[in-house]
């Protein structure tokens, strides 16, 4: 299993480095993140010992339960899950990066929760670049006005913005979101925000993500398998 792992870490970083080549992006800009929801803590073992250091997970306990094992590991923890208010306080002090910030409430929570002794939060606020109904995330047009409440927090550091396309959709209207999505990021830099992270990019997409400007990739399955 271990070297499957490794082989399809190789393949993955492969296929990033490839489409940073087609793309004209600078070698190595793009960040994998390691999707481990529902994986075991050896399974993310091998995955770090294969080089992925950058571990993504959407489900509070089970990733506590992961970190409590994995301590000794050289791991950066994103949190890339819906946030219900109760659970802000473990993911404000136990994760590095939360990308699923869609709402000032829970920003506010996070930022008052943090450790003051601990590095400001990594935030990316997730936005619903499909507009669908039953999809997390802030719709653009209310992008801005959120961006500059949450930057002005003291104990995050907002530094993007996060999408999960629709997955049934066609590769044009794809790339369309993925566009918008570089937009909406170079119009609140325009505004006089500093931000530096596109996360958006999973298993079946990550060349048309790192084509329209993705920094941060987030894949699971093409590492792991299909989920158990």
């Amino acid at each position: 299993m271990s070297t499957l792992i490794a082989e399809n870490i190789e393949r993955v970083s492969s296929r990033i480095n490839a489409a940073e080549k087609a793309a004209g992006r600078i070698l190595g800009i793009v960040q994998l993140i390691t999707v481990s929801k529902t994986r075991s803590a050896n399974e993310i073992k091998q995955a770090v010992a294969a080089g992925a250091h950058h571990i993504g997970e959407n489900y509070l306990q089970e990733a506590l339960d992961k970190q409590t094992e994995l301590h000794d590991e050289d791991i950066v923890w994103h949190f890339i899950g819906p946030i219900q208010s109760n659970k802000t306080h473990a993911i404000a002090n136990h994760f590095d990066w939360v990308h699923s910030i869609d709402r000032l409430k829970i920003a506010q929570r996070l930022n008052d929760q943090r450790d003051t002794e601990k590095a400001p939060l990594n935030i990316c606020i997730q936005v619903n670049i499909s507009n669908e109904s039953t999809k997390s995330g802030v719709l653009l047009a209310d992008l801005p006005e959120l961006a500059q409440q949450i930057n002005a927090l003291p104990n995050i550091t907002l530094r993007g913005v996060m999408a999960i396309p629709s997955p049934n959709q066609s590769d044009i209207d794809l790339a369309a979101d993925f566009a918008r999505m570089q937009s909406s990021l170079d119009l609140l830099n325009q505004n006089g925000l500093a931000l530096d992270t596109l996360s958006m990019g999973m298993s079946n997409d990550i060349e048309a993500a790192i084509t329209a400007g993705s920094t941060m990739v987030r894949v699971g399955t093409a590492i792991f398998g299909p989920r158990n």
